[in-house]
């Protein structure tokens, strides 16, 4: 099984991931959690490059690339020998966040930012999506009110951008409706979690 949580900026999505691969492996799953970009060592230092407030003059297609050889990578070198394996794959973060940020949000078009990314997946595509909604300018709070958090290019864009992304994503669900569901992440986190298990209960 493949989950993905998607969301924007300082939704929540890491505090959820850890719990409920807590609770998968306490009914005896074998859980691999992971992150993009990320989740290997080429593709963390793929995202060191992109995530590197020092590179704020990156064309919106040579991130998109990044992102997409990122995925290649975590594909072939984690997901699916995990997923073979018979483990529950968790990730923060998946294909739909390169749709929403880059094809929404920097304008690139979703369909284009799709088909780029065919060659990364590989076929490999998540048996569902867990997206936290939360108003963009809540999420940015959280993030300067955690001292603990890295503070990323992404990060430093206008409000206007981080809407664009909210927006792409809401989007996304009516393409995916099957598989794309979505949290209401101003919701306490026990409610948070209880939506989540309901969700995943149904895939087990």
């Amino acid at each position: 099984m493949f989950i993905t949580f998607e969301g924007g900026e300082g939704s929540g999505k890491s505090t959820a991931i850890k719990r409920l691969g807590e609770k998968l492996r306490s009914l005896g799953k074998k859980v691999v959690i992971t992150r993009e970009p990320g989740g290997t060592p080429i593709s963390e230092e793929i995202r060191s490059v992109i995530l590197d407030k020092a590179n704020t003059g990156m064309d919106p297609w040579t991130e998109a690339l990044l992102y997409a050889a990122s995925r290649r990578q975590h594909v072939k070198e984690k997901i699916e020998p995990a997923l073979q394996e018979g483990a529950i794959v968790i990730s923060d973060r998946y294909v739909d966040s390169s749709l929403a940020y880059q094809g929404g949000a920097r304008g690139l078009g979703v369909d284009k930012v799709l088909a780029l990314n065919q060659f990364a997946l590989d076929g490999v595509m998540p048996d569902l999506t867990i997206y936290f909604d939360l108003a963009p300018e809540t999420g940015l709070g959280r993030i300067r009110k955690n001292e603990h958090r890295e503070v990323n290019r992404l990060d430093l864009e206008r409000l206007s951008f981080h809407e664009k992304v909210r927006a792409s994503f809401l989007a996304l669900k009516d393409m995916f409706p099957d598989r794309i569901k979505i949290i209401d992440a101003n919701l306490d986190p026990d409610q948070v979690f209880q939506e989540i298990w309901n969700l995943v209960s149904v895939l087990l």
